[in-house]
């Protein structure tokens, strides 16, 4: 019987090829949503979803991209992939450099499930007096991706899109989260549906908003909580203010009276951390 390493993979030469043209195709929200699949790009990141169990339906990869100082790293993963039974695919360098969505590739690509949860399929994984973060119509791809690196930093058992502009599957989330998402569980609502859902899970929705006078260290942030944060140019609606059980507010001693989104979240989360700990 032939070894799983020693079967030959696919190889692709051609950037015209039908195959490639499906990861280009994958680029688009729509596309993703309707295979129910993530395209995710770059050995770290590539390993910390095999790490955290991703689901892996193929991967692609150019080894004339390989890093030096990371090619042993990158066939590796390229076996633990191929051993696990998923498709392996051998791309050359153009055909590669056509599928990729980054400047400067290293070579990894790879097509995984799908890992955005309903709110229903959260309940199993929050566990008991969760800390959870709520992200209200954040648009940026990057400030997602940044939530999630916090979120797996401080431990926050889930996050939470509420009228999510932009998806967990955008290539530049997963990026920008360094393949955190696959460590953390996430879901996406809407605002209703989450503060029903925190209700019913007795979790305390805490709103970020400068129209208080609570900061944020004089705030109780132990036990069930939900950290609440907005978009990027005007914050928590006035709805999800008036409907979260406390309010607070981080001190600014300068001229602006707010920080980027995933920054806020960040400071709040950590003080959350520092009171459960």
């Amino acid at each position: 019987m032939i070894g799983m390493r020693d079967r030959p993979d696919l190889e692709i030469t051609s950037p015209a090829n039908g195959r490639v043209k499906e990861l280009v195709a994958l680029r688009r929200r729509r596309v993703r949503d309707a295979e129910r699949v993530m395209l995710v790009e770059g050995l770290e990141e590539s390993v910390l979803a095999v790490d955290a169990g991703a689901s892996v339906r193929a991967l692609f990869y150019c080894p004339d991209l390989f890093l030096p100082e990371s090619a042993s790293a990158s066939s590796d993963l390229v076996d633990r992939v191929r051993d696990s039974g998923a498709e392996t695919i051998r791309l050359s360098r153009q055909a590669f450099e056509k599928a990729a969505y980054r400047e400067g590739p290293d070579g990894i690509l790879l097509v995984a499930d799908t890992v955005e949860r309903s709110l229903a399929e959260l309940a199993g994984v929050v566990g008991d007096d969760p800390l959870i973060l709520v992200s209200q119509g954040v648009e940026k791809p990057g400030n997602l991706g940044a939530m999630l690196r916090t979120a797996d930093a401080a431990g926050v058992c889930a996050v939470i899109a509420a009228d999510p502009v932009t998806d967990w599957s955008n290539p530049n989330v997963i990026r920008g989260s360094k393949g955190t998402v696959f460590a953390v569980p996430v879901a996406s609502a809407a605002t209703d549906e989450v503060f029903d859902w925190l209700r019913q899970k007795g979790i305390r929705a805490v709103a970020t908003t400068p129209d208080t006078d609570l900061a944020h260290t004089a705030a109780d942030l132990t036990g069930g909580v939900a950290i609440l944060v907005g978009t990027e140019k005007s914050g928590l609606t006035e709805d999800a203010i008036s409907r979260a059980d406390a309010r607070v507010r981080i001190p600014m001693a300068g001229l602006v009276n707010s920080l980027n989104v995933a920054t806020a979240a960040a400071i709040v989360l950590y003080e959350a951390v520092r009171q459960r700990s």
